[in-house]
């Protein structure tokens, strides 16, 4: 385990390599088992007052998964416990599973993940959860009106999917709390290392598909919680018999290590390529919360530690037919779902269609990831493919 004085970028490195785990080598092994055993019966009685506690059946883990977790638990300062699943949607829709239950109410912020939105929109819905949207900017005050006795949890995601709109997480947490409801937070976008949620929040979660792996190889998420929740949502996801692959978590372990060096290197590269857009005559506007006119930006400045490679920017021209020769025209960029590894990639977007609060203009908008290739190579491949806007 890393000390806990430790700056991030040395958790990253350290965290999770018990020597119990490493046995003398520099990673945690792959672990795969579906049975455990037991020396005596008296041995498994013992292990089953504490299934939690080490090795008792393969779905609760072994030492790959619970370096992983230990890990990510590290890098949230005041986490109880981190569990891990099979993808950020998972992880998204059983820690909700974990905090509602029929006749309750859940504030979903609405630039939520669309995955999100339809689990809402299906799942809760038939089992009598009703969700509620508010709008990304309403200040604490404005979302509190929202609230009724039946209010057990608020779910914030900022910056927000495709919109990049940024929350004021710490006065919206802490109104939360106030009112004892439950507070999440989708953290995808930042991270830990650009903003250490758990702070503010009950439950932060991760896609950690996208930067904690970094190579778009494995599907994987996570819900780092406090003490009192993680223990909800761990129960939740053992008795949904949620169970991620020790390959997977070792995978996600080894890109781990590495993410503070891409992070820096996405974001200086999207800075890069932001900046260029936004000097675009074909360009309306470009939505990255380190630009001063991206809604939130100020919250950015005073909650972030810095930004990653995601944003999105706006044509001027509302033509998607135009804006689908521009994206076939690259070729550093890939067109696909997902974002966070090391490639670039860019995806039509169209927000207005899953938004109850946000007016949008009529541009075309496109998302852009830009991995670690040199910036430059990237603008000029941009620039190649504007001339055929």
């Amino acid at each position: 385990m890393s000390d806990e004085k430790h700056r991030p970028a040395t958790k990253l490195v350290e965290a999770g390599r018990r020597k119990e785990w490493t046995q003398g080598i520099v990673n945690p092994a792959v672990w795969r088992a579906s049975t455990h055993l037991f020396d005596s019966c008296a041995h498994l009685k013992e292990a089953s007052k504490n299934p939690n506690a080490g090795l008792y059946y393969g779905r609760r883990g072994a030492p790959t998964q619970w370096s992983l977790a230990e890990a990510l638990t590290e890098l949230e300062p005041g986490a109880a416990g981190t569990v891990l699943y099979p993808s950020g949607t998972a992880a998204i829709a059983q820690s909700l599973l974990a905090l509602l239950h029929s006749g309750d109410k859940l504030l979903m912020v609405d630039s939520c993940y669309e995955p999100t939105r339809v689990f809402c929109a299906t799942f809760l819905k038939r089992l009598g959860v009703e969700t509620i949207y508010y709008d990304p900017l309403a200040c604490a005050d404005e979302v509190a009106t929202l609230i009724t006795p039946q209010t057990k949890a608020l779910f914030l995601e900022s910056p927000g999917s495709l919109t990049f709109e940024v929350q004021d997480v710490p006065g919206l947490a802490a109104m939360a709390r106030a009112k004892g409801i439950t507070s999440l937070i989708d953290n995808t976008w930042a991270t830990p290392l650009l903003f250490p949620a758990l702070a503010h929040v009950d439950i932060s979660i991760l896609a950690a598909t996208k930067y904690v792996v970094g190579h778009s190889d494995v599907m994987i998420g996570s819900a780092t919680a406090r003490a009192g929740v993680f223990e909800r949502i761990r129960t939740t996801a053992q008795r949904l018999g949620n169970c991620l692959s020790p390959d997977d978590a070792y995978l996600a372990a080894r890109g781990l290590r590495t993410m503070g060096v891409r992070l820096k290197q996405h974001e200086a590269g999207g800075l890069a390529v932001a900046r260029w857009l936004a000097e675009r005559p074909e360009v309306g506007r470009v939505l990255h919360p380190a630009f001063p006119d991206c809604a939130g930006h100020e919250l950015w400045q005073r909650d972030f530690l810095g930004s990653s490679g995601l944003f999105a920017f706006e044509l001027k021209t509302p033509d998607a037919e135009a804006r689908a020769r521009l994206i076939d025209a690259l070729s550093l960029f890939g067109i696909g779902f997902s974002w966070g590894g090391f490639e670039s990639l860019a995806l039509p977007i169209d927000p207005q269609s899953i938004r109850a609060h946000a007016k949008w203009p009529t541009g075309a908008l496109v998302r852009l990831h830009i991995g670690i290739e040199d910036s430059d190579d990237l603008i000029a491949d941009l620039d190649q493919a504007f001339a055929k806007l």
